[in-house]
């Protein structure tokens, strides 16, 4: 029986499809970052030897943007001793699938390397106007699907039918950006999320963008009506900012002033502090750890 492994920040519909499926899974730990703990994955995998191995890896994991380092894993199940036919690597591409391809110095996700599957959303940073998405994997793995005479194709769904429009946007978004835009967007949306973090970390808020993200997660506005207004996701003391392509300068620079006005408000009578996210996001991304540690 195969035993499936994934990190507490993967997306929730993973351990939803092991509910279904009524797989026996793993949950491993992460990083202070979002990523896979590495050394709670092998020794998880070490136990489990008798057991073929499915590991979710996140290029981009939902809340705090973490690329799993794919090599490495790969790495820890040759150390741990699982073979190639052994074990199966499904990565979760998500947002960051279409992204990554066009960064220079960005490790490849690509099937020259032992991976089964990999996931790509339409509808996030492609911006397909309905939400959509794409899996491709190996040959091997779909070829004992039987061919349905009555719908003239083989299929490969659960419910036994798909969104035909989907598809449809897919190839026009792709074909209307064409590469040179994706390459574009990609560089963009990085460097304007450096530009975010930059500002907020120059204006004395706890704030972390991890490397090749889009992704930036700093601490959570006092005021619901604020995080309201500018639709801001939020996980315990923290909350982020996606930049996609259509976030502008002017639009960050209208959200930072935004947010500095009120935290004047927030803070006014010096008694209420911001948290502290050195236990969320690291020491090093914790203005009020950093402050502790210089004084």
């Amino acid at each position: 029986m195969e035993l499936l492994y994934a990190s507490k920040d993967s997306h929730y519909s993973i351990f939803k499809a092991a509910r279904l499926y009524r797989m026996e899974l793993q949950t491993i730990n992460t990083l202070v970052n979002g990523e896979i703990d590495y050394e709670d994955l092998q020794s998880k995998l070490l136990v489990n030897k008798n057991k073929p191995a499915i590991i979710n890896i996140n290029i981009g994991t939902t809340f705090k943007g973490a690329i799993d380092d794919l090599d490495f894993v790969i790495q820890t199940l040759e150390n741990c001793g699982y073979s190639n036919d052994n074990y199966y690597i499904h990565c979760d591409a998500a947002l960051c699938g279409l992204i990554l391809p066009f960064i220079k110095h960005a490790k490849k996700i690509t099937f020259k390397k032992p991976i089964g599957s990999i996931s790509i959303s339409g509808h996030k940073f492609l911006g397909c106007p309905m939400p959509c998405g794409i899996q491709i994997t190996r040959k091997t793995y779909v070829s004992t699907h039987s061919k349905i005479e009555y719908i003239n194709s083989t299929d490969a769904t659960i419910s036994g039918s798909r969104n035909g429009f989907t598809p449809i946007f897919l190839w026009y978004c792709l074909s209307k950006k064409g590469h040179a835009r994706l390459q574009q967007d990609s560089i963009t949306c990085i460097e304007n999320a450096r530009y975010l973090k930059d500002r907020l970390l120059e204006a004395g808020i706890s704030v972390m963008l991890n490397e090749f993200s889009i992704t930036v997660v700093f601490e959570r506005p006092c005021d619901h009506k604020f995080v309201g207004r500018w639709n801001l996701c939020c996980l315990r003391g923290m909350a982020h900012v996606v930049v996609m392509p259509g976030i502008t300068r002017e639009t960050i620079d209208g959200f930072f002033k935004d947010l500095m006005q009120e935290r004047k408000r927030w803070f006014q009578d010096g008694k209420t502090q911001p948290p502290c996210l050195a236990d969320e996001f690291g020491s090093q991304n914790c203005i009020c750890s950093h402050n502790k540690m210089h004084n």
